[in-house]
């Protein structure tokens, strides 16, 4: 038997995307799940781009941070309530806040394979519904109740419930190895990089200018979908400024010297969906579909950030990117400077620029700031955890399209766990 030749590699063409407006949490979309936002992206997406044919969709790649128990099977069950073909195959992916931008990178890994022709990849959350878990000794109780062969025994196992047993496990914004929130862990970060909170809000501004402004031009008419009742992100302050953020009180970092990290400038939680669809260039060019751009290289790297921290901040929690995208450069032969727009996921915005500093730091050229977040990113967006990855590859992809000739654009996004994901996106 001759044996198996090795797979031709291939291009991935990103097609487009589509969200749903992101919101803050407890508002216009408390009562709506995952699976709820999800479809409704995945369906405008599959109308805008006629994927609703047998087999038009060889996988659909999703997940969410924040999962009820219902949502165990979240991109299958999305799949069977959506417009795609029911028989198109889905699975679940989580890496916290990398999670959209790891969905686009596992579906392009079976494309560029040949392994299907096209996938569409994104991700949801919701911090509104997110899941209560149950008090850990009540838990113990029933399970010890069910184990019981008599009833007498599961009598002796309930009798030991205590009123303080039914008060819920609420989710917390806390990493488990230190129990500090990635707020908190962002705080050490500022301040063992010096990040003023002047250059902070400097940057939380221009995020929410940028963002207005390009839902100005038009920009997003194609990218977002209304949903509930929204037709742009509701976190977005057309008229945010420097001075006005100026005024607002530090809300991490306490009771710390000097704390410069507000509401203002870190983002808030949020709901909301993010899909986007990949293919191969000869997918596309059945379909008369021109690719925005290329998806040609992507890393990930992870740091100890309970000893980092610890240590003094230089490998804070949200600090992997500093060493995944130096890497990622190094191994396709790029700098800093060969990049025409740079796109750094801002959870906070000291973050962002404690990235920007390390990344000098190990080497690499200073980003030009009128290339970064040129339409806005999270800090006027929001964050959804899982659809941030989709919602920032379709918005770079089709800011590159737009300009009508060759470019590259660089991804960046942290996550929790002292973890990074990192793309290069490509238009020849």
């Amino acid at each position: 038997m001759s044996p198996l030749k090795p797979p031709r590699t291939r291009r991935v063409a990103v097609l487009g995307g589509a969200r749903v407006p992101f919101a803050r949490s407890d508002g216009p979309y408390a009562t709506a799940s995952n699976r709820e936002m999800l479809t409704a992206a995945l369906d405008a997406l599959a109308e805008r781009y006629a994927l609703t044919g047998p087999g038009e969709v060889g996988e659909f790649v999703a997940g969410a941070v924040l999962k009820h128990a219902r949502d165990f099977n979240l991109a299958r069950e999305t799949v069977l309530g959506s417009a795609l073909d029911a028989r198109t195959p889905a699975y679940d992916i989580q890496q916290a806040c990398g999670t959209g931008l790891q969905a686009v990178i596992a579906a392009a890994n079976k494309i560029t394979l040949g392994q299907t022709e096209s996938a569409v990849a994104g991700g949801a959350d919701t911090a509104s519904d997110a899941p209560l878990g149950v008090n850990d000794r009540l838990r113990r109780i029933l399970l010890e109740a069910r184990r019981a062969k008599t009833l007498a025994g599961r009598a002796k196992a309930l009798a030991k419930v205590r009123p303080g047993h039914l008060v819920p496990d609420v989710p917390r914004n806390a990493e488990p190895r230190t129990g500090l929130s990635m707020g908190e862990h962002a705080a050490i970060t500022a301040r063992a990089w010096g990040i003023s909170r002047d250059a902070q809000d400097e940057l939380a501004a221009a995020s929410h200018q940028r963002l207005a402004a390009a839902y100005e031009r038009g920009f997003f008419q194609d990218l977002v979908v209304p949903f509930r009742g929204l037709d742009r992100d509701q976190n977005l302050r057309p008229g945010s400024t420097v001075g006005k953020l100026a005024a607002l009180t530090p809300v991490f970092g306490l009771p710390g010297p000097n704390p410069t990290m507000t509401a203002g400038n870190s983002t808030p939680l949020t709901d909301g969906a993010a899909t986007v669809l990949l293919a191969s260039e000869e997918w596309a060019g059945a379909r008369g579909l021109e690719p925005l751009a290329y998806l040609t290289a992507y890393e990930s790297a992870a740091v100890d950030f309970p000893r980092g921290d610890v240590a003094g901040g230089e490998d804070g929690l949200l600090m992997a990117p500093a060493y995944a995208v130096p890497r990622m450069l190094e191994r396709a032969g790029l700098g800093i400077e060969d990049f025409d727009l740079v796109e750094v996921h801002e959870a906070f915005a000291s973050q962002v620029l404690a990235t920007l500093a390390a990344w000098e730091k190990r080497g690499l050229a200073p980003v030009d700031r009128t290339r970064l977040n040129v339409a806005g990113s999270s800090l006027a967006t929001g964050h959804p955890f899982a659809a941030t990855g989709a919602r920032i590859v379709a918005t770079l992809a089709k800011l590159l399209a737009e300009r009508d000739r060759p470019g590259r654009g660089l991804i960046s996004v942290c996550a929790a766990g002292g973890q990074g994901v990192t793309a290069i996106l490509e238009r020849t």
